[in-house]
């Protein structure tokens, strides 16, 4: 399965783009350089969209989350997908949160536990990874995050 922002929605970035950036050549040069601005925004976000489709995927050896540059891979043995929801000043807002790090409750142990790593630190070498975390929201997935949860938990394997 895979998500990724509506095709809709990065056609209307990418045309408001272009209006706003021919509106700019007929303003003063204050205003071209605000709307100008803003044109080049509207423009990077629709390119950002259009590259990173699709934005999630999910198959039988785990998550693959795309992001700028690369292609991040979790695994379904070490992954935690939860919804986080929060409240701020009357809005709400869902994320899909995707978490790779050890926990107090999973058993793996913790970078604190292990001091040879704390150790190797302070050597110049670096400890391995202490995990991946991923928020996605319903703009990067073009669905409610709770949904894409419920379709992660059914096609995890057991």
């Amino acid at each position: 399965m895979q998500w990724s922002p509506p095709a809709g929605q990065t056609a209307v970035l990418a045309a408001a783009g272009v209006l706003l950036a021919g509106a700019a050549v007929l303003l003063d040069p204050l205003g071209r350089v605000l709307v100008g601005g803003a044109a080049v925004l509207l423009l990077a976000l629709a390119a950002r969209e259009r590259l990173l489709r699709p934005r999630l995927a999910a198959g039988p050896a785990g998550v693959a989350v795309r992001r700028l540059g690369r292609t991040t891979e979790l695994p379904w043995a070490t992954l935690r997908v939860r919804v986080r929801d929060t409240r701020r000043l009357g809005l709400r807002s869902r994320l899909l949160e995707l978490d790779t790090a050890a926990g107090p409750d999973d058993g793996r142990p913790r970078l604190e536990a292990r001091p040879e790593l704390a150790r190797g630190e302070r050597d110049g070498v670096l400890p391995e990874e202490d995990g991946v975390l991923v928020l996605l929201g319903r703009l990067d997935l073009g669905a409610d995050p709770a949904e894409v949860a419920r379709a992660l938990g059914a096609l995890r394997p057991r």
